[in-house]
């Protein structure tokens, strides 16, 4: 709640020096490009479930065997997909097909180039990616968070002085984003490896050697996370993609600035609620009790709401900092944004809770039923309602599909567990 914050606020610096240098167009590329990110998060194969899970249940994560092996596992996934990743960024590049996949939002043979660039070096954040998950699995979310936060700062730095040594980077300010994420997993890995030495420098040097190291299996929990990180940025971040192909840069941009706008939000949330994952994790493995989440859903909702309604009170004065006045976001859109937010922050501990082999399937399978729902809803609204068209898409994906589903899956599970305890003590 202290960093997220302070980031959306930098942001909108970042946003107004690129408007005013660089122009709309290098604004709508570059939040653009940032989606990439969200888009692809599946190259690590959705290891990151096994990792949190491992580290959480373990009780001495130092010399804990189990997550020796996952890690092993995990880091040879890691290095196969950057690979992979990092070879179809050069393939896509070289043939110069970025604009073909990403549309109109791109500006020129720079907007090519700078594709290709964010790419790479996405492959890099991801092969360090795991250092966050150690932190997360600690219960160290807010360390993961406080370094996450260096990325706008150095954003804001880096595209400052270039304004002043009169450096036209404005195509290319999403690869200093990525560059800044790369950073911040070196200093993740770091830290994470100092609270849980030798095991991760065990694991890495028997990583090299699959032939006599083996590691542990992975998959149970890793593929229906994979299915999901394939499903949910089809369905939730391919927004701009389709406003991109479907609509107006005009359009484009108003829907980025909302977005950067509203989605602090909804990355508090998510901060907070993923810092429960380690905690229903290891109250499942040593089978303790735990609080209700679907008590923590309504306490989550509440919250959101009383940060979208003072997000709507200072749209229009934040918008016309960002975008001087450039820029101004519709009624309907606000709205919009602000029931996506709540909706998103109610359904964030329900999934935090669904962790186990079992849950996170259910995840994935209700998420692959959003999918269509949601980008066939998004499609046509875009078309005819221009950036809030794909927002009320997300509402409708988000509510029925993770909301109401995992509403229900959880209460469920509570009754079970009730009826458990209430057999044990007759």
């Amino acid at each position: 709640m202290l960093v997220l914050p302070i980031s959306a606020f930098l942001g909108i610096f970042v946003t107004r020096l690129i408007i005013d240098n660089y122009g709309q167009a290098s604004y709508a590329q570059y939040m653009l490009l940032v989606g990439i990110g969200a888009l692809i998060p599946f190259a690590d194969l959705g290891i990151s479930a096994s990792i949190m899970n491992a580290v959480a249940a373990a009780k001495d994560p130092r010399t804990d065997s189990h997550l020796r092996g996952t890690l092993i596992t995990c880091m040879r996934i890691l290095a196969g997909s950057a690979t992979v990743l990092a070879s179809i960024a050069v393939i896509v590049t070289v043939s110069g097909s970025w604009s073909a996949l990403l549309g109109e939002g791109l500006t020129g043979d720079t907007g090519n180039l700078a594709a290709g660039l964010c790419v790479l070096t996405l492959a890099l954040a991801m092969f360090v990616g795991f250092g966050q998950r150690i932190l997360i699995g600690l219960g160290l979310n807010f360390v993961a968070i406080l370094v996450g936060g260096l990325q706008t700062p150095i954003v804001l730095t880096v595209l400052f002085c270039a304004v002043k040594l009169q450096i036209d980077i404005g195509p290319y300010v999403a690869v200093v984003s990525y560059g800044a994420i790369v950073i911040g997993g070196v200093i993740m890995v770091t830290l994470a490896n100092r609270r849980v030495r030798p095991i991760i420098g065990e694991a890495f040097r028997g990583a090299w050697h699959p032939r006599t190291v083996r590691g542990d299996r992975v998959f149970d929990t890793a593929w229906p996370m994979l299915l999901q990180m394939i499903a949910l940025p089809l369905a939730m971040q391919s927004n701009r993609l389709i406003l991109s192909h479907s609509s107006s840069v005009d359009q484009l941009a108003t829907y980025s600035l909302a977005s950067q706008m509203y989605n602090p939000i909804y990355s508090v949330s998510v901060a907070a609620s993923m810092a429960l994952w380690p905690v229903f994790a290891r109250a499942r493995s040593h089978g303790e009790s735990q609080v209700s989440p679907r008590r923590l859903s309504i306490m989550f909702a509440g919250l959101a709401t009383l940060a979208v309604t003072a997000m709507s009170i200072a749209s229009g004065f934040l918008a016309d900092v960002a975008s001087n006045g450039t820029i101004a976001l519709p009624i309907g859109l606000i709205v919009a944004f602000s029931l996506l937010m709540v909706a998103q922050a109610a359904k964030s501990p329900l999934g935090m809770y669904m962790t186990d082999a079992k849950g996170l399937r259910y995840q994935a399978y209700m998420v692959v039923l959003m999918l269509p729902v949601n980008v066939g809803i998004s499609i046509l609204l875009a078309v005819r309602l221009g950036a809030v068209g794909p927002v009320i898409g997300s509402i409708v994906g988000v509510v029925v599909f993770q909301l109401i589903a995992n509403w229900w899956y959880v209460g469920r599970a509570e009754r079970r567990l009730r009826a458990s305890a209430e057999a044990a003590a007759v």
